[in-house]
């Protein structure tokens, strides 16, 4: 059955790791998949792609060892932890505000209204992103943001994780509003999902960069980054616009911090803006809802 799905690679216990390891692989310009035996969860990769995938996955896991030092915060599943916590907070929000009517309070007052936005009230950039237009939409993004932003919390920890993947969406529908004008309105976390992508884009790229990769081997993190985005981010009704001024914005966030932030900050700092991410979320719909 492994051979039908590719070459076998590694297995992992649980399919949150093999996910993880999955994302390396495609921020690489690879395509990994994943399926379940009675071992556990095996990550294989086509034929051709095996032995780049295993130098891949070693140099990751190299330089996950090399970023760690004494301050940083204990070492565990915490970005597990993380990542189902996003997921579970999207589907516990949905549950309190219901499917998207535009005259019940929640959308009238938290969606990603672009005239409204551009009108003097930014925090819509960021309710919006805690608001689902019905149980699909708010089902794939839990899904995909609990996976995604736990690989994002690996790599650069769970506070700076969290408050990187908060600013690309935001950021993301602040663009989307400038671009549309005064006659558009979205909802959904899906735009900072694809700012965590990008976000993933953004470290590959300098991790590349760092390696000495040039060429046109340094860019296929971009490439398939908008894979991504076309395989997942399009369809009726999906705000595609958004969900790639996301990508864009997460990406430079992604670059920004690999520069300047070469290790990961230490407990203190993650606590302080993973613990200020959520503040403002709870003060922009204090905004909101005021």
């Amino acid at each position: 059955m492994g051979e039908a799905w590719g070459i076998p690679l590694r297995v992992a216990p649980d399919r949150e790791i093999a996910e993880e390891w999955a994302l390396v692989l495609v921020t690489e310009g690879m395509s990994p998949s994943v399926w379940r035996t009675e071992e556990g969860f095996v990550l294989g990769v086509p034929a051709e792609q095996a032995e780049q995938a295993v130098g891949v996955l070693a140099a990751y896991e190299s330089e996950a060892v090399e970023d760690s030092h004494e301050d940083e915060e204990p070492a565990g599943a915490l970005h597990l932890y993380v990542g189902l916590a996003v997921g579970g907070a999207l589907l516990a929000f949905f549950f309190f505000t219901g499917p998207w009517n535009p005259v019940v309070r929640w959308f009238e007052r938290g969606s990603a209204d672009a005239g409204r936005i551009l009108g003097g009230e930014p925090w819509r950039t960021v309710t919006a992103l805690t608001l689902h237009a019905d149980i699909k939409h708010v089902l794939a993004n839990a899904i995909a943001g609990a996976l995604i932003v736990s690989a994002v919390c690996r790599l650069l920890g769970t506070g700076l994780g969290c408050a990187l993947v908060l600013l690309a969406g935001a950021g993301g529908n602040f663009v989307n509003a400038l671009v549309h004008g005064s006659l558009h309105v979205s909802v959904g976390a899906s735009t900072s999902v694809f700012g965590a992508v990008g976000l993933l884009v953004g470290l590959a790229v300098a991790r590349r960069h760092r390696r000495g990769t040039s060429g046109r081997r340094a860019w296929l993190p971009v490439a398939a980054g908008l894979a991504l985005l076309a395989m997942l981010g399009t369809g009726p009704r999906v705000d595609l616009l958004a969900h790639l001024f996301g990508l864009a914005v997460g990406a430079f966030l992604g670059l920004g911090v690999a520069f300047a932030v070469p290790h990961p900050p230490g407990s203190r700092v993650q606590w302080t803006l993973g613990g200020a991410a959520l503040v403002i979320v709870l003060y922009s719909w204090g905004l909101a809802l005021s």
